[in-house]
């Protein structure tokens, strides 16, 4: 059977578990990040002339990222 914690040890264990979620959280974060980077990297807007991306990246902060993603999808 476990130990039965007091009120403090518990508090302690508890935090302890909140530090590591937030690391793992962290580290989730930075290899999104990262993830996001190499996909950029690799992608057509890598190679697009700096003028038109900055044009195409207006257009899509003006309508919206969901609004642009939409019209592009049903423009197939």
């Amino acid at each position: 059977m476990a130990k039965k914690l007091s009120f403090d040890e518990e508090m302690k264990a508890i935090e302890a578990e909140e530090q590591k979620l937030a690391e793992r959280r962290s580290r989730l974060r930075e290899l999104e990040h990262s993830e996001r980077t190499d996909l950029l990297t690799k992608s057509l807007l890598a190679k697009t002339p700096l003028a038109e991306l900055k044009s195409f990246l207006d257009l899509v902060k003006k309508m919206g990222f969901a609004e642009a993603h939409k019209r592009l999808k049903n423009a197939n």
